[in-house]
């Protein structure tokens, strides 16, 4: 299923970066720890940052426009034990494994379709409420009491 990024919240006390996408057709929401380099390449992409130099995410970018290929879509394939999988679609069906944190980096720049497996999404995600808008406060307090070893298997 097609989902697009929200944006990067800061979980509290530790201020871990947690990269949100949405479903594009649902109600739900998909949480991401992810680390902070790629937190702010996000972030400042989604600001409309540009940096002076390129940044590894955009090197990435031009590398494959270079090489005459375009980032087509990023696949979150699978998660296990709170570690989730991706892969970049380059060209016709080319895929290369990739963070889902560095994939989204590069696929924002890109305006690249972001799709995830049903089964991680299932697995993984937060339903909104029925009118499909963030209960806000429910979504601070999930914020609050969750972690990355919440999504591990014991």
């Amino acid at each position: 299923m097609e989902l697009r990024v929200v944006g990067v919240r800061f979980e509290e006390p530790d201020y871990a970066p947690v990269l949100i996408l949405r479903e594009v057709s649902g109600n739900r929401v998909l949480p991401i720890w992810i680390g902070a380099s790629e937190a702010a390449a996000i972030s400042m992409h989604q600001q409309g940052v540009v940096p002076e130099r390129p940044l590894s995410h955009d090197l990435h970018l031009e590398l494959i426009t270079a090489l005459g290929q375009t980032l087509e879509r990023v696949e979150i394939t699978s998660v296990d034990r709170g570690t989730f999988y991706s892969d970049l679609i380059i060209g016709k069906g080319v895929r290369v494994s990739a963070r889902p944190s560095d994939a989204i980096a590069i696929a924002l720049r890109a305006d690249a379709q972001i799709f995830a497996a049903s089964a991680v999404v299932d697995e993984v995600a937060i339903n909104l409420d029925d009118e499909g808008e963030v209960d806000v406060e429910a979504f601070r307090e999930f914020l609050d009491h969750v972690s990355p070893e919440d999504f591990k298997d014991e």
